[in-house]
């Protein structure tokens, strides 16, 4: 069959989306809208992103012949680089989709579509998302963090008053656990859409799926009968086990210091949590941000805009263009 009828389909389908329309990139999850739909190329742009990149028709046509000859199911590692967005945008044809989790292209007449479309309200700003209070101890705990900072001089701490630092202790312990706990809800959810030595980069960094070699050893009878038939003595690889010099000092008249190298070290640790105080404290902070209004609203709204900009332009990503023709010809 040639490309052609499927060009024509596909240019169709992808002129059909709504203008605010926001595709992703399988693997690296990058967001893109489409520009124009043109003979020969379809016009994209990344949202992070000013400069417009034009999908050639021939390589959609690569591609497409790449997945035929995969026996219809294409892996998606194979693409060369930035070459995602083709990929995004042939799952716009019905014969064509994306699993994103098995990180592969495939044609079927049973396609359910591209879950790589995420559409926009053409009433609203793509970019503008309405915010909510999430109901999560570390946003309560950060936040109360946020205004105990605040109001002292954390770059001198020996100035700052017991009372004052206990506070900040407390918090930062608290929020360092539930950050943790967390990260690893959020990670548990990306374990199953990255894939090895694809990085995905967000506004403030990227991640990447790793394999970690975690041993524990195995029965003890086992590894000492595999080391003696290799001709390692037992008495070698037999060590003192701390559990059982416990047990053992418990019935001597050895004491601890006979046995044990011991260091003391001393350390801080949270001892009571004041709940009901943190949230008095933290509603009292609620209605603060609520009542207010007027030019101090305003000059607050200024400065977390021009903050949010400032760390746009620091940790914006910019990668190479490597997968579509040099020339932009039509």
């Amino acid at each position: 069959m040639t490309f052609g009828p499927t060009w024509s389909t596909l240019r169709e389908n992808v002129d059909a989306l709504q203008s605010t329309a926001t595709l992703i990139t399988p693997l690296s999850r990058k967001a893109f809208g489409v520009e124009d739909v043109q003979e020969h190329r379809v016009l994209i742009q990344y949202r992070d992103d000013d400069e417009t990149i034009p999908l050639q028709k021939a390589q959609f046509e690569t591609l497409y012949e790449r997945v035929s000859d995969s026996h219809g199911e294409f892996n998606l590692d194979r693409l060369p680089p930035d070459a995602e967005p083709y990929a995004t945008v042939l799952s716009l044809h019905p014969r064509f989709e994306v699993d994103d989790r098995a990180g592969t292209l495939t044609e079927s007449d049973q396609s359910t579509g591209s879950p790589l479309v995420e559409a926009q309200s053409d009433s609203g700003d793509p970019d503008e998302t309405e915010r909510k209070e999430p109901d999560l101890d570390v946003y309560a705990d950060a936040l109360l963090l946020i205004d105990a900072l605040e109001r002292h001089d954390i770059a001198s701490l020996e100035a700052v008053e017991t009372p004052a630092l206990v506070n900040i202790y407390t918090l930062l312990s608290d929020v360092q656990r539930n950050a943790n706990d967390l990260r690893k809800s959020v990670r548990s959810v990306l374990l199953d859409r990255l894939h090895h030595d694809q990085p995905v980069s967000g506004q403030f960094g990227s991640v990447q799926r790793t394999t970690r070699r975690n041993r524990s050893l195995k029965d003890d009878e086992l590894v000492l009968n595999a080391f003696e038939a290799a001709g390692i003595e037992r008495e070698r690889l037999t060590t003192v086990d701390s559990s059982k010099v416990d047990e053992a000092l418990d019935v001597t008249e050895l004491s601890e210091s006979d046995v044990y190298d011991i260091e003391p070290s001393e350390y801080v640790r949270k001892a009571d949590v004041d709940e009901q105080e943190k949230e008095t404290r933290l509603q009292g902070l609620k209605d603060q941000l609520e009542a207010t209004e007027g030019e101090e609203a305003d000059d607050l709204r200024e400065e977390i805009e021009e903050l949010e900009e400032r760390i746009a332009e620091l940790t914006e990503f910019r990668s190479g263009r490597s997968f579509h023709e040099s020339s932009s010809g039509g």
